[in-house]
């Protein structure tokens, strides 16, 4: 217990991310899911063309920019859009905005046993209180267990992280229309990675209690810019913007305004480097199971494998990191037996299955 913080400082267990590597040290970062390829050019291009002097002025409040970008890219008006610094903002929001305080013990937030482990963090973080739903065997959400059930709200990631499932459309559909009176954010970090995926924004204009958030950091190569948004109806942007300005009205500074704008304009560039992505996991997913590893079909930019015994995931991810490659391991039950492995360039998943090969090996002759 340290004296000069709060008891919720004291008792909460933050959020853990990614190793990072140190400044100058050689690895292959395939732990945080990010994007191999680097942003689009017209990124470089606003950065270009930006004027240092505009910094003297407090962004826009709205970022409107983004907003209108991000409303041609969704098909939706720009009033359907709030913006904010980077996806955990805008989920750091939804918490505060939508669901009600633990007072309330009659209701929870619904979120999945397995998924963004920064939910239950922002539930305890915000004195919300969440119910865990497990999963089915398969790793897979069943939509029956969100249905019928007393909640305050709903959270769900589709696709799921860490094991990269999708739920199909129609499942989506189904809580959202069950749950009239409670928010339903549907979390699509990943969506954009999963091939023939509708995205649930287009369920938006049907329910008022559908939020769909999204983010640059995965799909644009822009995880360092801090930009994410939401979209849903009107009523819910509203409620958004109110909490944020009880906070902090600036969240998204000037330069990633124009940056993000760019990026999400350039859909040529976008759609070119989605479908590498989705290459690349295909190829490595297919090579992982030649070698002897189980996993989920994936609908993300990275794949949720098991090693083949006597190999287990704790000794390969060690292994993999004394190599400079580092992986994601979650010492959790359930799925302490697997490796969450970003999709690389393909030189970085080549050079991935050879080490990945020999562990195999040296395993098997051990």
């Amino acid at each position: 217990m340290n004296k000069y913080w709060n008891n919720k400082i004291n008792s909460i267990e933050p959020y853990v991310a990614g190793e990072q590597p140190r400044a100058g040290e050689r690895v292959i970062k395939l732990n945080t899911n990010e994007n191999p390829y680097p942003p689009s050019p017209m990124c470089r291009k606003a950065m270009e063309e930006f004027s240092l002097d505009t910094l003297r002025l407090y962004p826009n409040t709205d970022a409107v920019m983004i907003k209108e970008a991000a409303a041609i890219a969704e098909g939706v008006a720009p009033e359907n859009i709030f913006v904010g610094n980077g996806s955990d903002e805008v989920l750091a929001l939804v918490w505060q905005t939508f669901w009600e305080k633990e007072y309330d013990q009659d209701k929870a937030v619904l979120i999945p046993d397995i998924s963004y482990s920064f939910y239950p963090v922002y539930s305890d973080f915000y004195s919300v209180r969440c119910r865990r739903v497990p999963l089915k065997d398969n790793f897979e959400i069943d939509p029956g267990d969100y249905i019928g059930k007393d909640n305050c709200g709903i959270a769900i990631a589709n696709p799921n992280a860490p094991t990269s499932i999708t739920m199909p459309l129609s499942d989506i559909e189904k809580i959202v229309m069950a749950n009239p009176d409670s928010v339903v954010m549907i979390d699509e970090a990943y969506a954009a990675f999963a091939e023939g995926y509708e995205s649930a924004v287009s369920l938006i204009g049907k329910y008022k209690n559908l939020l769909v958030v999204k983010t640059l950091s995965k799909a644009y190569s822009l995880a360092g810019l801090r930009v994410g948004y939401a979209i849903g109806d009107r009523t819910l942007i509203e409620g958004l913007t109110r909490a944020r300005d009880s906070f902090n009205s600036y969240p998204v500074d000037c330069l990633a305004q124009v940056i993000a704008s760019a990026a999400l304009l350039d859909r040529d560039y976008f759609e070119d480097r989605r479908m590498a992505v989705i290459a690349t996991r295909e190829r490595m997913a297919a090579e992982l199971k030649e070698l002897g590893f189980t996993m989920p079909e994936s609908g993300s930019n990275f794949v949720f494998a098991k090693p083949p015994a006597p190999l287990t995931a704790e000794t390969l991810y060690k292994n993999l990191k004394a190599k400079g490659i580092l992986v994601r391991y979650f010492d959790k039950p359930v799925i302490r037996d697997y490796l969450r492995i970003s999709v690389g360039t393909e030189s970085e998943t080549d050079e991935f299955i050879s080490e990945v090969r020999k562990e195999i090996c040296d395993a098997k002759g051990s």
